[in-house]
């Protein structure tokens, strides 16, 4: 079953959603998903160098004390997903084209998955600026993926256009925040979704009513 999933790595409900998923696969190692994740900018309009964090969090969400009401509940739901993210350590926003330009070129090596995983490591947990080319270099050699290539690229305007498009397309359909999951080319599911829904998914797909593991 293709599972097609709407992300952007700068996007805490995006990183606990796919932790979500996991852990429903895990309980199911039958899962017949077969996972291709695709560009969605949270902010398409992001300066290239990106912004300070603060000034950034405080104008999305109407000043300091917003901020830290949505993100202390992102980081109660994200611990008990399993997750420990370190938002203090997160200088800068940063404008992820780039990073979606990597993402792209890792699935052409069956490392897609690996990639997306490491630049959420990066960024909410290691507090990284996934914005700079040399950051995203150092992520595909970890991935081992050929970094002066990438570097290369990532210096080019190598499918920029194309996935600012396919960011553009994913609006039109009606995407309008993320993570989306698109189950088998059909059912929409917004939202970092329970490991329950994605096990329920799997029984029905599979016909089974296995015991959790």
């Amino acid at each position: 079953m293709r599972l097609d999933i709407l992300s952007d790595p700068i996007c805490p409900w995006c990183f606990i959603g796919k932790k979500r998923l996991e852990d429903a696969m895990t309980l199911r190692p039958n899962h017949p998903f077969e996972i291709q994740w695709h560009p969605f900018q949270l902010n398409p309009e992001m300066p290239s160098e990106g912004m300070d964090r603060r000034a950034y969090l405080e104008a999305k969400f109407g000043g300091k004390r917003g901020a830290i009401d949505v993100y202390s509940d992102i980081a109660r739901h994200a611990e008990e997903a399993g997750l420990t993210l370190d938002f203090g350590s997160i200088e800068r926003t940063p404008n992820t084209l780039n990073a979606h330009r990597l993402i792209h070129w890792s699935g052409f090596e069956g490392k897609q998955y690996d990639t997306v995983d490491a630049l959420f490591r990066a960024y909410f947990m290691e507090g990284r600026d996934i914005g700079e080319i040399e950051t995203l270099a150092d992520i595909a050699d970890s991935m081992g993926m050929d970094a002066a290539a990438i570097l290369k690229m990532l210096n080019s305007d190598t499918d920029l256009e194309s996935i600012k498009e396919r960011d553009a397309e994913a609006r039109k359909m009606g995407v309008n925040s993320v993570p989306t999951f698109i189950v088998a080319g059909q059912h929409a599911v917004p939202g970092a979704q329970a490991a329950d829904l994605w096990i329920n998914v799997i029984d029905e797909y599979t016909g089974t009513d296995a015991p959790l593991q």
